[in-house]
């Protein structure tokens, strides 16, 4: 049967508040778009009024300084924009691994507050109360000097294991690369997705049967039994590079320099006092009463929070979580008061040699926006997937 209802004819006319709406954001746009060309415009004129160059060539030029710490080979003779690079894989580097500490650790501290031990409440309320209250920067400071003013000369080095402590930083045994190493990377990443279908199928189990499996044990044992069993088959390889203390250098292995340790440490022990609120007020948020069934029930406190209490806290944790992410990344850019070379610290360093002010900025603001972009879709995707859905 053909639908015979009529339909709504779309009407062009001034009188229709949809074609209205359009041509104002088709206005508003436009404006944006003159404003932006108009700056950009009087700004390059001025600058070639004064003889001052531009643009992005000077990224191909050979940079001519060093750089202390780099993920990758990086010399003097190297062009700028490989410098850019070891910059940004130094920002990201501390960025991710902060924000997994940072998660770690505010988790561990919000729940904390519920302790039923008084000593536990009063250590991570005194947590929160003095991290949170003092500036990120004097909390680099303080990091930084206490990692380069109390640690050990080389000569007298900590050693813990096979590692060294001292005021060059971390020196740890370093994995020589081999293709077996390959195969276990692959293995971790296909054992977090088998440890993950593991979970939904536990979790729909259980709310299908009432029977509880384990939901953290048995993960963990797929990821690391899924990781170790790919790197025996790729040959198993375990050839390390120690390193080999020196009278007057710690030679071989990989190091922690005490600038990344010190922006690691205080970016963490800042934000996680944050977060640590948010996962209190998270779990507040969630009625007494859900907790109070699900013990009727026969669950252990510690199951009443993983299981009942958390999940339902996530939707009220996840979108202020997301802003101390992007806080704690941003916040990655004080690291150039330590002397850690992340982007802005190399932005400056070029600055100063080219001259070029506007292309600089422009980099560093547009490293920030993709890292901080990228964060928040993440954190949305995964805010979409714990909202309740509507049936």
């Amino acid at each position: 049967m053909s639908d015979s209802s009529p339909h709504k004819k779309q009407t062009w006319s001034w009188r229709s508040q949809a074609f209205r709406g359009v041509i104002y954001q088709i206005l508003a746009i436009g404006a944006v778009g003159l404003g932006i060309w108009f700056l950009a415009h009087n700004t390059l004129i001025n600058m070639q009024a004064r003889g001052i160059q531009s643009g992005f060539d000077f990224l191909g030029d050979s940079a001519g300084f060093d750089i202390g710490e780099s993920l990758f080979p990086f010399d003097s003779a190297s062009p700028y924009w490989k410098a850019y690079a070891v910059g940004i894989a130094n920002t990201l580097r501390v960025a991710i691994v902060g924000i997994i500490l940072t998660t770690i650790l505010g988790t561990l501290l919000g729940v904390g507050r519920f302790s039923r031990n008084a000593l536990v409440r009063g250590i991570c309320y005194a947590y929160v109360e003095m991290f949170r209250n003092v500036p990120i920067l004097l909390q680099l400071l303080m990091w930084y000097l206490l990692l380069t003013e109390t640690l050990p000369y080389v000569q007298d080095a900590w050693q813990i294991g096979p590692m060294y402590l001292a005021k060059g930083g971390l020196i740890f045994p370093k994995p020589i690369w081999e293709s077996g190493h390959l195969w276990g990377v692959l293995g971790l990443v296909a054992g977090a997705f088998l440890a993950v279908g593991y979970r939904k199928w536990a979790f729909r189990k259980f709310e299908e049967t009432g029977q509880l499996r384990s939901m953290f044990w048995v993960p963990v044992a797929i990821f690391v039994v899924t990781g170790v069993l790919s790197w025996w088959l790729g040959g198993a390889p375990l050839d390390f590079d120690f390193p080999i203390k020196g009278d007057f250098s710690i030679e071989h292995g990989g190091a922690l320099t005490p600038e990344f340790l010190a922006v690691l440490l205080g970016l963490t022990m800042y934000t996680a006092a944050f977060v640590a609120e948010v996962v209190r007020s998270g779990i507040q948020s969630v009625a007494q009463g859900q907790g109070e069934a699900a013990a009727a029930l026969g669950l252990h406190p510690r199951q009443v929070m993983r299981l009942v209490t958390l999940p339902q806290a996530l939707r009220v944790i996840i979108p202020p979580v997301t802003n101390q992410f992007l806080n704690l990344t941003k916040n990655s850019s004080l690291a150039v008061a330590i002397g850690y070379p992340d982007v802005v610290s190399i932005a400056n360093t070029s600055l100063n040699q080219t001259g070029r002010a506007v292309e600089a900025i422009a980099i560093v603001m547009l490293v920030y926006l993709t890292t901080s972009l990228s964060t928040s879709l993440l954190m949305n995707w995964y805010n979409s997937r714990s909202a309740i859905k509507e049936r």
